[in-house]
């Protein structure tokens, strides 16, 4: 029964796709109907269109979900041990610290879309969705990141190179990227990124 293969590979309130369980044996129409059998008996809760989860039940009885950027994580960025995307543009210059501005739209780029670019709706958020210039892995993602930043860092730096250079040396020491890896994708990205490389002195923190 698929109520069955749910729990046993879903915890509650996590993101369950509807295209995933649909990779099984079971037909589109049936697995329509199981689902919302499910969610009639309160097993099971839709949070979107083809988005479902485990309800999670609050001490006050409360019924705890997903919110659009888990939804958003799991669908575009990753999953357990699959790494399909990363957080770009004012997004991650956010999280990085090298400006203060708060996106109204999160960009992301990721393996997961078939289109070059698009917008996406999840519950009240919106994302926007890139491809990646190469396809991302958990071997990759922190140096096409790096890279993705810095091919337009003055679009999004509030602050002096200076501080943006910190910030990036300490970005590479946490994740471990070495001259190598960035020798490896830099050319795949258009020739302003090599003048934000050497501008910053990259060169000098990179082993």
């Amino acid at each position: 029964m698929i109520y069955d293969y749910i729990k046993e590979h879903y915890k509650e309130a996590e993101p369950i796709f509807f295209s995933d369980l649909e990779k099984g044996s079971i037909s589109k129409s049936a697995l329509n109907q199981q689902l919302k059998k499910l969610c009639e008996k309160g097993l099971l809760q839709k949070y979107d269109t083809g988005i479902y989860f485990l309800p999670k039940k609050t001490r006050l009885k409360s019924v705890i979900g997903p919110n659009a950027d888990m939804v958003a994580r799991y669908r575009f960025i990753s999953r357990g041990d699959n790494v399909d995307g990363f957080y770009g543009g004012n997004s991650f210059a956010n999280q990085l610290g090298i400006t203060t501005q708060v996106p109204m739209v999160v960009e992301i780029i990721s393996n997961n879309t078939h289109s070059s670019n698009r917008e996406v709706r999840i519950g009240d958020r919106r994302f926007y969705v890139r491809r990646p210039v190469v396809p991302v892995t958990k071997e990759n993602v922190y140096v096409l990141q790096m890279l993705e930043l810095l091919k337009n860092l003055d679009v999004y730096l509030d602050y002096s190179y200076e501080v943006a250079r910190d910030k990036f040396a300490e970005y590479i020491t946490v994740h471990g990227i070495k001259r190598s890896d960035v020798n490896l994708y830099i050319r795949k990205y258009p020739v302003i990124i090599f003048k934000y490389y050497y501008e910053l002195e990259l060169d000098y923190v990179l082993a």
